[in-house]
């Protein structure tokens, strides 16, 4: 296990993150970030100032201690390119790597297109689609098919430039919009747009704004990324900021001061790209260029692990929580091979394949919150676990799954603040997919995976699960821990369970 540091220095602020790897997978365990007003800098001097070249060294001195502390074994260290428009700033790189032995690169556009890129397709599940990244000085437009860029485009305004003329006097929202919509029709970006595209949404710009749609819709979620975006909902969105101040869409909660600045620029882009792209929707998808970054830099090849998005996220999850002991996999197996064999009792389509998946190899996940009714405190951590590969509502369906391992657990007062999100369906398969997981749990007792298979036969009101072992191992202890759940299967299939 090696542990890795991404530093970031962009337009507005320092950043560092260290991550533990292990195995090709990563996980964030640190984070700071001090504020840096460079980008209003360089573009007012064409220079970086004394006073915040030395803060800006000042603080990677102390990040550098932090680094030595978490025997951090890889530094990668980006700066924006908006550094080069700086005309000290080759001096100023030379400084740090002299003081610190960090050494920085400036990303090209296209290097920074690559890292957004890979960071959102390994956030949201969709093959192909187009990508809108809206960073403070530009705006990037991706297509991609099958995991591979197919074209992009770039804009020359951002959130930060589009809020003022030549002259430093602040802009319309009415002007600002008007902006946009003549770049992108002097633009290559319509014809990027196929029928039926996917529209996914990155940056601060579209949590920002996902965030406040999401008020406005009161949407029972507090989860930035998978969340869609409808026009719909982004009218009402644009209707209600434009009509605030400053300070008030500061005070809305989760937006920051600095993106409170940007939001109404922000909106005036999004709402642009809608009209003139004919977008009826945008997922938004809290990619970033550290997590491109941190993909890029683990020892497997990005292209070889994210095949299955839901797979790789699941085992992401697993490698820093497993211990010696840890069965999830095992009753994520058992798990399918029930649902499989179950079929013609729980009549639940395919869909639900998937919320199940995270529901059993996440099983147990509620013990690192507390041991006692873990299958309870297990909906929160599936729910806010950071799984990628699956919509909000199949994440629901599975701490729902993940809760009715214990049907006493379940409560309809809970149900229904989600009733947005889910259907009645989905109200009868959390109950049956919670006593498969549970089943599955039960027939991995002891932890040695001595049942390699099932097989069911239904005889009138009573099902004979019959298990399938190698020669000579005993599995009378899987089998009484089996015959336990046999009460809560009666309860919602409706039939007897008998496991020999």
């Amino acid at each position: 296990m090696e542990n890795i540091a991404i530093i970031e220095l962009n337009d507005g602020a320092l950043k560092l993150s260290i991550f533990k790897t292990n195995n090709g997978k990563f996980r964030l365990v640190e984070e700071k970030e001090q504020s840096f007003r460079l980008g209003e800098e360089i573009a007012a001097d064409e220079l970086m100032r004394p006073k915040t070249r030395n803060d800006i060294l000042e603080v990677l001195k102390i990040y550098r201690k932090m680094i030595e502390t978490y025997k951090v074994e890889k530094i990668v260290a980006v700066a924006s390119s908006i550094l080069q428009n700086a005309r000290n700033y080759r001096g100023f790189i030379e400084e740090v790597y002299n003081n610190t032995g960090i050494n920085f690169a400036v990303l090209s556009e296209e290097e920074f297109v690559r890292y957004i890129y890979t960071s959102s397709v390994n956030s949201i599940d969709t093959s192909k689609g187009i990508i809108i990244n809206v960073n403070p000085y530009s705006t990037n437009v991706i297509k991609y098919n099958r995991r591979t860029i197919i074209a992009s485009e770039t804009l020359d305004v951002g959130s930060v430039n589009l809020l003022t003329d030549n002259n430093n006097e602040k802009r319309s929202y009415e002007d600002m919009l008007a902006i946009v919509k003549s770049r992108i029709k002097a633009s290559q970006i319509k014809s990027l747009v196929d029928e039926d595209m996917n529209f996914i949404g990155t940056g601060s710009a579209f949590v920002s704004i996902g965030r406040i749609a999401k008020k406005i819709a009161r949407y029972p979620l507090d989860l930035d990324n998978n969340y869609e975006i409808t026009k719909e909902v982004l009218d009402k969105t644009a209707n209600f900021v434009s009509g605030l101040e400053l300070e008030k869409v500061g005070k809305i909660k989760g937006i920051a001061d600095a993106d409170a600045v940007r939001v109404l620029s922000s909106l005036a882009i999004v709402k642009a790209c809608f009209a003139e792209l004919e977008m009826n929707a945008v997922t938004v998808s809290t990619a970033n260029l550290r997590d491109g970054l941190a993909l890029t830099n683990v020892t497997i090849p990005v292209q070889e692990k994210f095949n299955d998005l839901l797979t790789n996220s699941l085992e992401n999850y697993y490698e820093f929580i497993k211990d010696e002991h840890s069965n999830n996999a095992d009753v994520y197996s058992m798990a399918l091979v029930l649902f499989k064999q179950l079929k013609v009792m729980h009549k639940l389509p395919r869909f639900y394949v998937k919320p199940l998946r995270i529901a059993s190899f996440m099983y147990d996940s509620g013990k690192n919150i507390n041991f006692d009714n873990y299958t309870k405190h297990g909906f929160d951590a599936i729910l806010y676990s950071g799984i990628n590969g699956v919509n909000h509502r199949e994440l629901l369906i599975a701490g729902f799954i993940c809760l009715c391992q214990d049907l006493d657990n379940f409560s309809l007062n809970d149900w229904i603040k989600y009733k947005d999100i889910l259907t009645e369906e989905d109200l009868d398969a959390v109950r049956k997919l919670g006593v498969i997981v549970k089943l599955a749990d039960a027939l991995n007792a002891s932890k040695k995976n001595v049942i390699t298979d099932v097989v069911c036969d239904i005889l009138g009101d009573s099902i004979i699960m019959k298990t399938v072992i190698d020669t000579g191992v005993n599995v009378n202890f899987e089998i009484m821990e089996g015959m336990k759940v046999a009460p809560a299967y009666k309860k919602v299939y409706k039939k007897s369970l008998q496991i020999i």
